[in-house]
């Protein structure tokens, strides 16, 4: 979901303009705007599984603070998708624990 009409702001007037493949699906994105805002948009809100009971974990703080939003991005772990911005070509997973570095970068 994404504000497309704001009072103040006014309308959107970016286009998506990047594809990046989260967990296999490719998704349209916007360079630059935050992953975790690219995910939203596209209906994803599971970003990571907590380590001890598998629990679902999304957007919490969205300032870069907690790690509710890590993922892996790009075969690195724990990358805070709140606050990274998206480039075109991603390759992003849903991460499990603590997550594991992929062996091609």
């Amino acid at each position: 979901m994404r504000i497309v009409h704001h009072p103040i702001l006014g309308d959107e007037t970016r286009v998506c303009n990047a594809i990046i493949t989260v967990d296999g699906r490719q998704i349209p994105a916007i360079e630059g705007e935050p992953i975790a805002a690219a995910l939203l948009a596209a209906g994803i809100k599971k970003f990571r599984e907590t380590p001890k009971h598998n629990k679902p974990r999304g957007i919490f703080c969205a300032i870069g603070r907690c790690t509710d939003c890590v993922m892996i991005v790009d075969g690195i772990p724990n990358v805070r998708t709140c606050i990274t911005p998206v480039r075109d070509g991603m390759i992003i997973k849903t991460q499990k624990g603590l997550g594991e570095w992929s062996e091609a970068r």
